[in-house]
């Protein structure tokens, strides 16, 4: 049980480390208040995508406009025209009337009558400001609404951008004296003949409700805000899109307005002149193109009202939001959503880089975030956006960061001979960098170019160095392809493993279909080397699967990550037996890689050193299956010679070049071999230096010339077939001429 809870929160480290030290950041940003104004503009955008709802008929409100200035002659109504205005209104038997007028001390004619209607309609609230903050912005209450007790506060709150999102339930002024807003005056008017009186929440006295809503009073830390002042009895306010039924101040004195349109309703009396400067910016402001969108204060106490009233009613929800330990789980949760994504998907698109699926997810997580706020905005929750959404994004960039940071030491190890993904594998098992060495089945993959030695000896180290880059380049190439392990170069040789350090279920198959792969190859490398200049070469490959060891050896200051074990030796021999453009695997490699799948052209039993009795090797001719890759058939012009080649040879053991020399005569030739009647009996496999004679002169032609016995001929004793290995280029030219003289074809 403990081993694999180990390995579990090994395998989900990155999202260990990055969720508490993501999640605290933004907390700190959060709590810094250096959030706060993206938090609102995110509410502000969401009250702006809330659907249109209809208009709400309970509400009228008479709006003085600067037409309506223009014909009385000035910006103030006296008290003779208010007084007239009033009494209009209340012949439509409104449920309530609102006057957003300043009327502290008489104006014009009038003051008897204006008093006589403030005195006889008890359903009539004026305005003052409670709080005094500012000495050029006081408002006082009509001495005779003030005495009737029909006074209603018009404080409004602006946040720290200007904007009004908050509405006064009541204000509690510096004296300690408690008044309600206009906006729940108004509302209490209207609701009282509806039965739907204010009392205490039974879950809190200290709450007001009123019908199937309880109003909880606003705090200093809810919802986006970071100590902001909460005082008085505060409520976000959910704006409706529609505008409210408005009429102007003239077609109401001009009796030009349905008997009607008032009865039963809220009416609100006020300023809609720009010229009074009664306005405010709200969510539906824009301050980033154009000129900003303003709302006149009237439609400001509408609102509240109208808000008060429906959330009586159940109709609207009012603006709630979460406590702040859930805030913080909430934005845990995101932050973790993030880190999760990009860590299962780390590796997907290579090291430390954005896959399609960490990206694709990433972005459905956030469509998801913004659409869950949305959605449970409009139940009448705001709840977090901005802060989640910085921990998700910031998850992810932090996972990025980590992972390319871990990257860097083990890119530069292995990046010159692993793919991505086999780096993806080492950095998710860091172990496999210890010093310590694991058992593995790996297929080992030998390469090696025929005659390299001679082509070296002949050209310069700058055209060999030119000629091995060219070579390499294209071989690496492929081999990334097939997912293998480049382990090392070893002069013109290439290593390469295949299930080491990472498993797969097709190791040996990949390998022989990279060797099919490679050789096809060779005819672009000698394009590209004919292009330079450069002479023609070939390649053998051995292939061996067996189980080695992996891992490490050296010391901490130095060590070099390889592979050990028999099986390299052994795929070493059997690629020494092979012949240019030639491929050899064991018969491990075989089954392994599906004996259904490799094409095998040929079988030869060879006894390795150290093998105590022969084994099969096996000529590969290409790979099937889903690769369908095959070398093509050779075609080879062997002609059999009017007159045999006299030849004197050397048998090679090893590395070393033997002293004696032995006759035999070439009877058959082609480019690429010969048939060979020797004095002596040679074993398939045996490797020669041969020697020719210039018919011409009977003198010694000069230039290496290397084969390798393929197969004995059934035809007479000691004739065997011979496969060149090396030819230098005059050799290669005699050899064309002979070939050209004895033009028939066997």
């Amino acid at each position: 049980m403990l081993p694999k809870l180990k390995k579990f929160f090994w395998t989900w480290r990155g999202v260990w480390v990055t969720v508490p030290t993501v999640t605290g950041f933004v907390l700190l940003l959060r709590w810094l208040g250096f959030l706060q104004l993206f938090e609102l503009a995110a509410f502000d955008q969401l009250i702006r995508l809330c659907p249109p709802e209809s208009l709400d008929s309970r509400l009228v409100i008479i709006g003085i406009t600067e037409t309506d200035i223009k014909q009385l002659g000035k910006a103030t109504l006296s008290d003779a025209e208010l007084a007239q205005l009033l009494t209009k209104i209340k012949q439509q038997q409104p449920r309530a009337i609102g006057l957003d007028i300043v009327r502290d001390q008489p104006e014009g004619t009038g003051q008897e009558q204006l008093s006589q209607v403030f005195q006889t309609t008890p359903n009539l609230l004026g305005i003052k400001k409670v709080i005094a903050n500012d000495s050029n912005s006081s408002v006082t209450a009509s001495p005779i609404l003030e005495e009737l007790g029909q006074i209603a506060g018009a404080d409004v709150i602006l946040d720290a951008d200007g904007k009004l999102r908050r509405g006064f339930i009541s204000i509690t002024s510096e004296t300690g004296d408690t008044l309600p807003s206009l906006g729940l005056g108004l509302a209490q008017l209207y609701l009282e003949p509806a039965g739907i009186l204010p009392e205490g929440s039974p879950q809190n006295p200290e709450h007001l409700q009123l019908g199937q809503a309880v109003f909880i009073p606003w705090e200093a830390h809810d919802g986006g805000y970071i100590r902001t002042d909460a005082g008085g009895y505060q409520m976000m306010i959910n704006y409706r899109h529609s505008p409210f039924k408005t009429i102007s101040l003239s077609a109401v004195l001009a009796n030009q307005v349905p008997a009607d349109l008032m009865r039963d309703r809220i009416v609100l009396i006020g300023y809609t002149a720009p010229s009074k400067k009664d306005e405010f910016l709200t969510p539906y402001s824009s301050i980033l193109i154009g000129n900003p969108q303003t709302t006149y204060g009237i439609f400001i106490h509408a609102q509240i009202a109208s808000q008060i009233i429906s959330a009586a009613f159940g109709e609207r929800p009012l603006i709630k939001t979460w406590t702040e330990p859930i805030e913080w789980l909430w934005i845990v949760l995101w932050s973790f959503i993030g880190a999760t994504i990009r860590w299962r998907w780390r590796y997907a698109g290579g090291v430390a880089k954005f896959s399609f699926p960490s990206i694709s997810f990433t972005l459905l997580a956030g469509g998801s975030l913004l659409g869950i706020c949305y959605l449970t905005f409009l139940q009448g929750w705001w709840i977090p956006l901005v802060p989640p959404a910085i921990a998700l994004v910031g998850s992810v960039i932090a996972i990025t960061s980590y992972l390319a940071y871990q990257a860097a030491d083990i890119r530069s190890f292995f990046s010159r001979y692993l793919t991505d993904e086999v780096v993806a594998n080492l950095l998710e098992t860091p172990d496999t960098l210890s010093l310590e060495m694991q058992r593995q089945n790996v297929t080992i993959l030998m390469s090696d170019l025929r005659g390299f030695s001679n082509i070296s000896e002949r050209l310069p180290p700058e055209q060999v160095a030119s000629l091995l880059n060219i070579y390499f380049t294209v071989m690496t190439d492929i081999i990334t392809q097939y997912k293998g392990t480049i382990n090392d170069f070893i002069g013109d040789a290439i290593l390469v493993f295949f299930g080491a350090p990472t498993q797969q279920q097709d190791d040996a198959e990949r390998a022989v279909a990279c060797a099919v792969a490679m050789q096809l190859a060779m005819s672009t490398v000698n394009d590209q080397l004919k292009q330079s200049g450069l002479p023609k070469i070939k390649m053998g490959i051995g292939i061996n699967t067996g189980e080695v060891v992996v891992g490490n050896i050296g010391s901490q200051k130095r060590a070099k990550w390889t592979v050990i074990g028999s099986p390299i030796n052994l795929a070493s021999r059997i690629e020494s037996y092979t012949v240019g453009d030639q491929i050899l695997i064991s018969e491990e490699t075989w089954k392994e890689a599906g004996t259904e799948h490799v094409k095998i052209i040929h079988e030869k039993l060879v006894q390795p050193k150290g093998f105590h009795q022969p084994i099969p090797i096996y000529e590969v001719g290409g790979m099937g299956g889903k690769y369908n890759l095959y070398l093509p058939e050779a075609d080879e012009l062997i002609v059999s010679l009017k007159e045999e080649i006299l030849i004197e040879f050397t048998v090679i053991s090893g590395k070393d070049i033997g002293e004696q020399r032995f006759q035999g005569r070439i009877f058959q030739l082609s480019l690429n071999g010969a048939a060979l009647r020797s004095e002596i009996p040679l074993e398939p496999l045996t490797s020669i230096q041969i020697y020719f004679f210039n018919p011409s002169n009977s003198e010694k032609t000069r230039g290496d010339f290397y084969a390798r016995v393929s197969e004995s001929l059934k035809t007479e004793t000691n004739n065997v077939w011979l496969q060149f290995t090396v030819i230098a280029p005059e050799i290669e030219d005699l050899l064309k001429n002979w070939i050209t003289a004895n033009q028939i074809r066997v």
